[in-house]
């Protein structure tokens, strides 16, 4: 295989964008399990210290995740996430207001590999989220897993990520004041194994779950597609019926994540690697769908609430598809 190599003249402003994007995929793919053996490596150390006196801190802060978690906007503000934004770009759009006096279910589709766009869009101010939507606050959910990783936790949870569990998505809209959206990538774990270029699968069908939330609570739903998404990893094929993909099924059930092979390029080639292609991410925020709030809602208004989101979303992807690159003869394929 011949190996495309990047010239020796990159210019220092992409660098600086290939430096924070390797940080970030480091951080996800590999921070989280070299934080539980350096917490108990310490432990066998002259430093052991540190991990007795973070063990009960944890104890004390267990709750925090699930009661809004700790977002830090300095941190939210770095010039690191601008560097990042611009690696792709990303870009986040918006098509209609939202009340800061409501609370709000932002559903992110698709999943992707690693959910650039909603990281960047919703847990940095790097593509202006605050000045988009003044008055909101967003918090996006990720697996409850990733909370029991000694100092991860802290680290994801500045970020304004919280666990993707009612207790924690229930704590943010029961504030009656509003001004919270909480941003779930519906399609989940099962989702990342069908992205692929060109592959417009969404899993959605039979996903009411969040749904029956938003009408409990009475938070209006906001439908979100993030073209691009898709473009920005290969993934090695795994159609339904192949002995990868049952393993990677069955591993997500045991486990509760995906592993998807995916790959793109390299930091200083762009043959192979598991840093994302430099491929535009655009992120249209759709209208919301004002949901009236019903603490036992019938198996017929979920019905109905969930057909209607789903026309939405259709209907955004449709209305914008040709702006971003997408073929007119493509289509959401609800699955």
């Amino acid at each position: 295989m011949k190996i495309d190599f990047a010239p020796s003249d990159v210019p220092l402003d992409r660098r600086l964008q290939t430096a924070a994007v390797l940080v970030w995929v480091f951080s996800f793919l590999a921070l989280a399990p070299l934080c539980i053996v350096l917490f108990l490596f310490l432990l066998f150390t002259r430093f052991w210290l540190i991990s007795v006196l973070y063990a009960t801190w944890w104890f004390i802060d267990w709750d925090t995740p699930s009661r809004g978690g700790r977002k830090v906007p300095f941190l939210c503000k770095m010039r690191v996430w601008e560097h990042m934004r611009d690696y792709f770009p990303i870009k986040l759009v918006k098509t209609a207001d939202l009340d800061p006096r409501q609370n709000y279910v932002l559903g992110f589709h698709p999943h992707g590999i690693l959910v650039a766009g909603a990281f960047t869009n919703f847990c940095t101010e790097a593509t202006g989220f605050s000045k988009l939507f003044p008055g909101m606050k967003s918090n996006l959910l990720m697996l409850p897993l990733w909370f029991r990783s000694p100092f991860f936790r802290d680290y994801v949870m500045s970020a304004g990520l919280v666990p993707s569990n009612k207790e924690s998505a229930s704590y943010l809209l029961k504030h009656k004041e509003g001004g919270n959206a909480v941003v779930i990538a519906v399609g989940g774990a099962p989702e990342a194994l069908d992205a692929r270029p060109g592959d417009y699968t969404v899993h959605l069908a039979n996903k009411k779950g969040f749904i029956k939330f938003a009408m409990e609570h009475g938070a209006h739903l906001v439908p979100i597609y993030s073209f691009g998404e898709i473009e920005v990893f290969d993934q090695v094929k795994n159609p339904r019926g192949t002995w990868l993909r049952y393993i990677q099924e069955r591993l997500q059930s045991i486990m509760g994540v995906s592993l998807p092979l995916f790959h793109a390029r390299g930091v200083f080639q762009y043959s192979f690697g598991l840093m994302p292609y430099r491929k535009p991410i655009n992120t249209v925020v759709g209208r919301p769908i004002k949901v009236e709030k019903k603490e036992k809602p019938t198996a017929e208004d979920l019905d109905n609430l969930h057909q209607l989101y789903m026309d939405e979303l259709a209907q955004l992807f449709e209305e914008h598809k040709q702006n971003y690159g997408v073929l007119e003869d493509s289509h959401l394929v609800f699955q």
